[in-house]
């Protein structure tokens, strides 16, 4: 390309800091035998949601707000520029099977954790029916799971009115035999959020819950310190499941189920902070972002956060 002054590529950015390192530059594309500090794949469905939902478009989203951070923490005094995230890119989806979306996600998440390219994985959905197609495909390769999952919903709804929507992940888990309901801990869950019916479900299969007025009334620390030890014994393998709707609706407008009297922002990352220094934390989804709905991608910026918090694992 010939040597002018002042023109630049197109679609670079604008202004370049030679001091300065963003948070997108260190995504790397997947190739044969890469290796790196933490792992993406995005999972960009969103056609099963219950309402309307322009999920499939958040893992470019999450992506695309990385460049909103540095590499440098302040408070930790850390510079993560020297970390990789190994980006395996999006799987592409049926246009009209829901079935066989949810399997090529099963295919696919178990293709790259065989490949084994970093310790840590995180999967960008989508809306939460991901989470039933990546739990199996990981279980194969690792083990019992045990699931941590950040919601203000139970997501236990029956698959006979609706199919395997994305309020049924972990119901279908637990009736088809990859996941026991003691190994499910749910926080965040709210007032006016789910039906009794599925309380009571959770409830009889053993499923542990902690509810807004629990994280009100103890440290996030200490909630998701007990969920560990609880886990720890019994699973090989645990999975952190974030839904970004835990988040109340005043920071998450780009939440398809967005209501008031949820977590804030520093909860939730202080929350994925604690979980993902365990050793058994090796996988955590994030899902149920629309960027269409999105001001100004404030809910995609708290999920982009959450990668980049993740590299100091």
């Amino acid at each position: 390309m010939s040597n002018f002054q002042h023109i630049k590529p197109a679609g670079k950015a604008q202004f370049k800091d030679r001091y300065t390192t963003k948070a997108a530059e260190l995504l790397t594309p997947y190739t044969d035998g890469a290796k790196g500090d933490i792992a993406i794949l995005g999972a960009p469905l969103s056609k099963p949601s219950i309402s309307h939902s322009g999920a499939s478009f958040a893992p470019d989203a999450i992506r695309r707000c990385l460049n909103s951070f540095t590499t440098y923490n302040i408070e930790e005094d850390t510079d993560i520029s020297g970390k990789i995230i190994i980006d395996f890119g999006d799987i592409a989806m049926h246009p009209t099977s829901i079935e066989e979306c949810h399997q090529r996600i099963y295919q696919s998440t178990k293709e790259i954790v065989q490949t084994e390219a970093a310790p840590f994985t995180i999967i960008l959905g989508g809306d939460h029916s991901i989470t039933t197609s990546t739990v199996k495909a990981i279980k194969e390769k690792k083990g019992t799971m045990g699931i941590i999952q950040l919601d203000a919903h139970h997501d236990l709804r029956n698959t006979e009115d609706g199919g395997p929507t994305n309020g049924t992940p972990f119901r279908r888990l637990i009736e088809e035999g990859h996941l026991k309901g003691e190994h499910l801990i749910q926080i965040g869950i709210r007032n006016y959020a789910n039906a009794k019916a599925y309380h009571d479900y959770a409830i009889e299969n053993g499923v542990t819950i902690y509810t807004m007025k629990d994280i009100k009334q103890h440290p996030i620390q200490e909630l998701i310190h007990s969920a560990l030890t609880r886990l720890e014994g019994k699973v090989d393998t645990i999975y952190l499941s974030v839904d970004m709707d835990v988040l109340d609706q005043a920071y998450a407008p780009g939440c398809p189920a967005i209501g008031p009297g949820g977590m804030d922002p520093d909860t939730l990352s202080e929350a994925v902070q604690t979980a993902i220094h365990h050793p058994k934390v090796q996988t955590m989804d994030i899902v149920e972002i629309d960027p269409t709905l999105d001001i100004r991608d404030m809910t995609s910026r708290i999920a982009s956060l959450l990668i980049v918090n993740s590299l100091i694992k």
